[in-house]
């Protein structure tokens, strides 16, 4: 699968006494896919996916991929302390639809020293997972060495890393022999299973000939079944992405074939127009257009956390609503700073 592009995260919207608003979930999942960005991101860190209960993580990703445009890669974070419940949700993610499962170290081994726990962990999941995995390390606390021993496994296909521009530029040198095969369209887009499931679904109908009807009766006019969608192959290496949106131009410099900056979910035009203007050769264009993102990144994203970017979400359309407590909405006063800071970032 080609994560190359930009990922949004999304949100997890919730009603105000707290309850799971699956109706927003889907109203989001809509309209993001309206946008240019590569795919969508449920239960990343910005879905705060610690605070659902099994039941409503099922709902949740069952609801966006539900909503969500066959065209859009689709990742599932799928994360659980245990190799048997990561498996659990990775069955599910699998059999919903989702091209590939975000996983990333369980809680007790974030910023651990105990390699062979940590390898044990990710290849247990990864040899038995029904969809491609990519590891999750926003905090950029997944070693060095145990990202480079595991971008060999098959079934491991890239990293979403929080660190900065040397990390990536030492991940990108200690994977650098990791070549695999993926297809795309003849626009070397990324081609979903959904599209591909659609167009079997499509093409499914047969053409029946008014001569073989023996009976006298009236032939039925049924379309001839649609040609095979045409897809094309690209040679990849282990795909990294950051997740740093102070960041972003730092990790497109240093090998990032893509970004997922959780600032994203508030302003994904403004996020996408940093990656447009790196992609067009413009560097004094991306310059500018991170340099605009700087200040409100800086207070939204950064000082005031998902109750931040949830409130960015209202401000450009998208429902952020409450984050569930123990997190708190921002004040009247962060509220209207963040108005003041976004004002030249709407959508």
């Amino acid at each position: 699968m080609l994560l190359e592009g930009l990922l949004l995260p999304l949100t997890t919207p919730f009603y105000p006494d707290g309850r799971l608003n699956l109706r927003k979930l889907e109203h989001n999942a809509d309209r993001y896919s309206k946008t240019p960005v590569a795919g969508l991101v449920v239960l990343s860190e910005q879905g705060e996916p610690t605070m659902l209960s099994e039941e409503e993580t099922r709902q949740a990703l069952q609801s966006a991929i539900d909503s969500a445009a066959m065209e859009k890669v689709m990742v599932a974070g799928v994360s659980r302390d245990s190799v048997v419940e990561t498996l659990g949700l990775v069955e599910f993610a699998a059999k919903a639809g989702y091209d590939v499962v975000l996983v990333r170290q369980p809680s007790f081994l974030r910023g651990s020293t105990k390699t062979k726990e940590l390898l044990t962990y990710f290849r247990a999941v990864a040899d038995r997972a029904g969809a491609p995995v990519v590891l999750y390390s926003p905090d950029a606390s997944l070693s060095q060495d145990v990202v480079v021993e595991l971008a060999g496994h098959p079934q491991i296909i890239g990293l979403i890393d929080g660190g900065g521009a040397e990390r990536i530029q030492g991940l990108k040198a200690g994977t650098a022999g990791v070549k695999r095969e993926v297809t795309v369209t003849p626009v070397f887009a990324a081609v979903t299973g959904r599209m591909l499931a659609q167009r079997g679904a499509e093409g499914a109908g047969t053409f029946i000939a008014a001569n073989t009807l023996s009976d006298g009766g009236a032939a039925l006019a049924v379309a001839p079944p649609k040609p095979a969608m045409k897809t094309r192959s690209k040679v990849v290496g282990f795909q990294i992405l950051s997740s740093h949106t102070a960041g972003m131009l730092d990790g497109l410099q240093a090998g990032a074939i893509g970004l997922m900056p959780g600032f994203a979910a508030s302003a994904p035009q403004a996020c996408y127009e940093v990656l447009a203007a790196w992609k067009d050769g413009d560097f004094g264009l991306v310059q500018e257009k991170q340099a605009r993102l700087q200040a409100a990144v800086e207070r939204v994203e950064v000082a005031l956390g998902i109750p931040g970017i949830k409130f960015g979400c209202d401000l450009n359309g998208y429902f952020g609503g409450r984050p569930r407590l123990p997190l708190l909405p921002p004040t009247g006063e962060e509220r209207g700073e963040v108005e003041t800071l976004m004002r030249g970032l709407r959508n």
